[in-house]
């Protein structure tokens, strides 16, 4: 029988109203800057991506959000156009399908930049858990009674985990930062993470 994740037994993170109005207006106006910033970075990527191979270049893809309500995910395609072909894969360290375009772009995260207008639209958080697909929420929860809690809070574009790890870390240290973070959340600690973030991708140390 398949299994069945029941959101009703996420427990709801609380934190002060104060913190909550002030995370959401500073990922609006950090996400719209940023975006208009990056504008140019993003139209250069696709140009690089459309000459190295052929495909769609910015793909849409169902992720698990906040309390198990589904959206719709932005990025620029770092992968071979036939990467799935033989189903869902959780990307790996060094996975042979990742273009040479595609390994730039994961290691210095410009091909989640599209996703900065989930933050914008509210779906997503600039700081918090990285959102997985339902297929892989499933599989992870089912290994990992713990990780529906997860989605207590707003997925984000980037998290304590991506800071101490990267795409290859396993779920099990995944759900063990992004727990941390929850446990945690704090301005203090966002500013934290935003910082370990630009060293990350500066150094590519965390982004493999």
């Amino acid at each position: 029988m398949e299994y069945e994740i029941r959101y009703d037994q996420v427990k709801p993170k609380k934190k002060s109203t104060m913190f909550q109005c002030t995370k959401r207006i500073f990922d609006f106006v950090f996400a719209i800057t940023l975006l208009v910033i990056t504008s140019p970075i993003i139209l250069m990527t696709i140009c690089a991506v459309k000459l190295e191979s052929s495909g769609q270049i910015i793909y849409r893809q169902r992720r698990v959000g906040h309390q198990g309500n589904e959206f719709t995910i932005y990025k620029i395609r770092s992968m071979e156009e036939s990467a799935e072909a033989s189903g869902a894969k959780w990307a790996e360290k060094n996975d042979p399908r990742i273009t040479k375009v595609g390994r730039f772009i994961r290691k210095t995260r410009i091909d989640e930049l599209p996703q900065l207008w989930n933050v914008i639209k509210g779906e997503m958080s600039m700081i918090g858990p990285r959102p997985e697909r339902p297929m892989f929420t499933k599989e992870f929860q089912t290994l990992h009674p713990d990780f529906i809690q997860r989605l207590a809070v707003k997925p984000g574009l980037t998290g304590w985990a991506q800071v101490n790890g990267g795409y290859d870390i396993t779920p099990r240290e995944k759900l063990k930062y992004d727990l941390e973070y929850i446990d945690s959340m704090s301005v203090k600690n966002e500013a934290r993470i935003l910082y370990k973030t630009v060293q990350v991708i500066l150094s590519g140390s965390g982004a493999r």
